[in-house]
């Protein structure tokens, strides 16, 4: 049984594009290089073929993982969003009380979360520390190397 995931409407719209990628291109592709090894003669020693069908079968379970994502998708409505504490795809701006040093994330669903473009997991520790926290608030996350205190500067989206 699998779980509902919220994304938003860019991230739900990549995961169909992934997905009509991998169904329109890539499997067709595949199927190919299964049709060109099935050619090369003997199946019981055919190195190439039995690559072929490993990757057909690698391929079908990434389509059929993205499937099952999509079927429990829900899309979070962006324009309802409460600004007044952190929630799912609040983008917060947090000072490191330690050292002054100032971040901005995007909490998004674990599928979105890419950190080098400021989106984090909203099932990441940092993230799971913010939520449901105002402007001016303080927040002490557990991190591998001890506790680290960060306020809220400022939350929009």
């Amino acid at each position: 049984m699998s779980q509902i995931s919220y994304y938003s409407e860019q991230g739900l719209k990549d995961l169909k594009d992934e997905l009509h990628q991998l169904k329109s291109i890539e499997r067709p592709r595949v199927t190919g290089q299964i049709a060109e090894a099935r050619d090369k003669g003997d199946l019981s020693e055919n190195a190439e073929y039995d690559a072929a069908k490993e990757a057909q079968g690698m391929l079908e379970m990434h389509i059929s993982k993205l499937e099952d994502r999509l079927s429990n998708a829900r899309i979070i409505d962006e324009s309802q969003l409460d600004t007044s504490k952190v929630l799912v795809l609040s983008i917060v701006k947090i000072k490191n009380i330690a050292n002054g040093a100032t971040m901005v994330y995007t909490l998004v669903a674990e599928n979105e979360a890419d950190l080098k473009a400021g989106k984090i997991s909203v099932n990441s520790p940092i993230a799971k520390g913010l939520l449901g926290k105002k402007v001016g608030d303080k927040a002490e996350i557990e991190v591998p190397n001890g506790t680290m205190e960060f306020e809220i500067v400022d939350i929009s989206r």
